[in-house]
């Protein structure tokens, strides 16, 4: 080893460059739109997946939330042909088709854009315990040619998570302000993304209790369109179910079915979308019949 501090130096500071760009995040890989109506955010390499198929369901297969669907489905393709357009909170009961009806809104758009030889609209969804990376999501798809829905399925902060305020600020605050070609679409049970008793403990513990409230609670308020899902009626589930099997081509008696299909829900004690949907696939493979 060299004696010339100079030259010693010289060696310390590249092996410090050298390090630091090993432990630098990696720079966002500018993704290919083109390959997928859908991708998924990966916080970790900065990069989108494409998915080539999306898990979703039949828009005429979600019963009971006409009115959801129309709310939903006018504001994404006003968003979709350029015009204004509000963020969405969809929440309520579980199981009620709040991330299916997100999804098939998206594909029947998409449909009807490809049938018109627009561009289509891209959904791209960021995990809950990435929202904190949201603001490099909105720098690699501010600039592209593009409309794009973000969507973060089964939203909420807990204890001590101050993650929300990265989504206050990307949603309306900030310098840059929400890109004009992104819409942030979100799900969760809870309407104003916050458990009860944080809100409470906050009331509870802060000097002017009605602003440790209103800071967390204005999250919501970042959302133009509030669309709820609420617990739904015998006759909607039962709805459900036949819209699945009459699908799906199975065969049962009309009796029979009603029978089952209400025993099914009392034993999960719910009625929901899900639950119509996990008794079809039961009665499918009774059937010895296969889901497509």
């Amino acid at each position: 080893m060299s004696n010339d501090p100079i030259a010693v130096l010289n060696q310390h500071l590249s092996r410090l460059v050298e390090l630091m760009e090993r432990t630098a995040p990696p720079k966002p890989v500018r993704p290919d739109f083109e390959a997928a109506d859908a991708f998924v955010w990966v916080a970790g390499s900065r990069s989108l997946q494409p998915v080539p198929r999306v898990n979703r369901v039949e828009m005429v297969l979600l019963k009971g939330i006409d009115r959801n669907r129309d709310l939903i489905t006018e504001n994404t393709a006003r968003f979709a042909a350029g015009l204004p357009a509000n963020n969405v909170l969809l929440w309520g009961a579980r199981g009620m088709g709040k991330s299916s009806l997100v999804k098939a809104a998206h594909a029947s758009i998409n449909q009807e854009r490809r049938t018109a030889g627009e561009p289509t609209l891209k959904l791209v969804e960021i995990h809950r315990e990435d929202i904190e990376s949201l603001p490099e999501l909105m720098t690699l798809v501010r600039a592209d040619r593009h409309r794009f829905v973000i969507f973060c399925d089964d939203l909420s902060f807990d204890h001590d998570d101050t993650s929300y305020k990265s989504l206050k600020a990307v949603l309306e605050g900030g310098i840059e302000g929400r890109p004009e070609n992104v819409l942030f679409y979100a799900t969760s049970n809870r309407r104003h993304l916050l458990p009860r008793d944080m809100m409470e403990n906050e009331r509870s513990t802060a000097i002017n209790p009605s602003e440790a409230v209103e800071e967390k609670v204005s999250l919501s308020d970042r959302f133009g369109l509030w669309i709820g899902f609420h617990k739904c009626s015998q006759d909607d589930y039962l709805a459900m179910v036949e819209g699945y099997v009459a699908h799906h081509g199975l065969t049962i008696d009309p009796a029979t079915l009603r029978a089952e299909a209400l025993e099914w829900s009392t034993t999960r004690g719910a009625r929901s979308g899900r639950v119509a949907w996990q008794y079809v696939q039961d009665l499918a493979g009774r059937l010895g019949r296969r889901l497509g």
